[in-house]
């Protein structure tokens, strides 16, 4: 039992320690810059169902990053970017 206990805490620390770590990394990637970046690339693309989904990314990407969601925002960035890749 008290094993148990111990291994729970120490779970408990390190994931209480990785998280404001993996935010961090997350936050970097949903910036002004990095949306008008996304922005140019998608414009590039050929006409299509692949760059209508990442015109919808990017408008969602944009709400995120109004509403400070900056996590959201970055997801959204990163479908938009994926979005035109062959499947």
């Amino acid at each position: 039992m008290r094993n148990k206990l111990i291994a729970a805490t120490a779970m408990a620390f390190i994931a209480y320690a990785a998280i404001p770590a993996h935010a961090a990394k997350v936050t970097v990637g949903c910036s002004g810059d990095n949306l008008a970046k996304t922005e140019s690339a998608v414009e590039t693309m050929a006409d299509g169902p692949g760059k209508i989904v990442a015109q919808k990314e990017i408008a969602q990407a944009q709400d995120a990053l109004l509403g400070g969601k900056m996590g959201v925002c970055a997801a959204h960035l990163n479908k938009a970017m994926h979005a035109g890749e062959a499947k």
